[in-house]
């Protein structure tokens, strides 16, 4: 057998990054920068008013004094009134300063308060005089013109992409979300609102991993169910237009393992056994096409501990995301379970402030799917131990 870190090692090593694209501004969220954004322009632009208000010379705005109002500024305008002893000019929030003032009273300040006016009045009465640059956004106080506005490598949300369409582009370069197909492979399966036969059991490995794969910021291209029939895998895999693809089932040692008989056989696909509960056989390789394949065991609470040791990180480095695992954190054993000696074992927990504990009394068998459903982590517990006791430290992946 060969250890999670081997297996997982091969893995982002032949993954790399994606290459970058453009995209445009709408359709970067969730997407991470693959360069550098240097801002075209200062921000602010320019000085320009922080309050709705009145635009003031701050010797004249002495308390208790009353200035004419001379003009009026909205936001956008590009007028700059001159202004004389005394005067004022009505200013609306982000507009540009006249060059003779050097403050803002706010609305509220004034005498006539903040009542909305659809003309300016003729004067006001300062309440509290401002001190000079009260209320005024100087030019380039945020950040000078070329100054670096997002650094690459950054995940991009709302504030991100706000932060770069002000420095002047509407256009950014991203690592694109990777393009996954998906192929649960059985002559056992049937459609989940199927009534299964003898022999026969409801097709979940696809609805896990697709779901999985959205979650992980990827795009699902395909999903196919395949039997037992290399004919039939070939023809699925010769139409599949992805990145990369995940396969479920028939990678063991079985003589129906249809899917290392494809691609071990025909791709040169590696298959292994990996030190690990469930999940031990894996299959990992790319393509002489490039397409990247993931080869996992059939039960689905195997397939979720292989998605999440090697196939999410595969996919978060994909997309150029620096922290490509889920946070861990330690808790204290909630009660005592054994553990298979020789393979780490990757349990569905629950955990809370101090404890986790099995998900289910039925440990971490590759069947126990049931345990999913209840499951907010994976307790990670090393190959060395063969039996967890009440109180033990256990290393606990967070999976929501």
């Amino acid at each position: 057998m060969i250890t999670i870190d081997e297996h997982r090692a091969r893995i982002l090593h032949a993954a790399g990054r994606l290459p970058a694209v453009e995209s445009a501004l709408t359709d970067a969220r969730g997407l991470v920068l693959a360069a550098d954004v240097v801002s075209r322009w200062p921000t602010p632009l320019f000085d320009n008013s922080a309050m709705d208000g009145y635009a003031v010379r701050a010797a004249d705005a002495v308390a208790g004094a009353t200035l004419r109002i001379v003009a009026d500024v909205a936001a956008g305008s590009d007028e700059d009134p001159m202004l004389g002893e005394g005067d004022a000019a009505r200013i609306m929030t982000g507009a540009a300063i006249p060059s003779d003032v050097d403050a803002v009273v706010p609305l509220e300040n004034t005498d006539l308060g903040t009542a909305i006016r659809a003309v300016a009045p003729e004067q006001i009465t300062v309440l509290v005089a401002p001190e000079p640059g009260a209320h005024i956004r100087r030019l380039g106080e945020d950040a000078p013109a070329g100054s670096l506005a997002v650094v690459a490598g950054t995940p991009l949300g709302p504030w991100q992409l706000s932060a770069i369409a002000s420095s002047g582009f509407e256009q950014v370069a991203v690592h694109p979300a990777p393009r996954v197909a998906i192929i649960s492979t059985g002559s056992e399966l049937v459609a989940p609102a199927g009534t299964p036969r003898r022999g026969q059991i409801p097709e979940s490995n696809s609805v896990l991993l697709s779901t999985a794969v959205r979650d992980a910021g990827a795009v699902v291209t395909s999903i196919r169910i395949v039997s037992d029939d290399p004919a039939a895998l070939r023809r699925v895999l010769d139409d599949v237009d992805a990145d990369l693809v995940i396969l479920s089932g028939g990678a063991s040692v079985g003589a129906f393992d249809v899917v290392k008989a494809v691609l071990g056989a025909e791709h040169a696909v590696r298959f292994d056994q990996v030190a690990m509960q469930p999940g031990r056989p894996q299959g990992f390789g790319v393509l002489d096409s490039g397409l990247i394949a993931f080869c996992l065991p059939g039960n689905p609470v195997s397939v979720a501990a292989s998605f999440e040791m090697f196939v999410r990180p595969a996919l978060r480095q994909m997309a150029g995301f620096a922290a490509v695992d889920r946070p861990r954190v330690v808790r204290a054993a909630g009660s005592a379970w054994a553990s298979p000696k020789g393979r780490v074992q990757i349990l569905p927990a629950v955990f809370d402030d101090q404890t986790v504990r099995p998900a289910t009394r039925g440990g971490s068998g590759s069947h126990m799917v049931t345990s999913l459903a209840a499951a907010t982590a994976f307790a990670i517990v090393p190959a060395e131990t063969a039996r967890v006791q009440e109180g033990d430290a256990v290393t606990v992946l967070v999976l929501s």
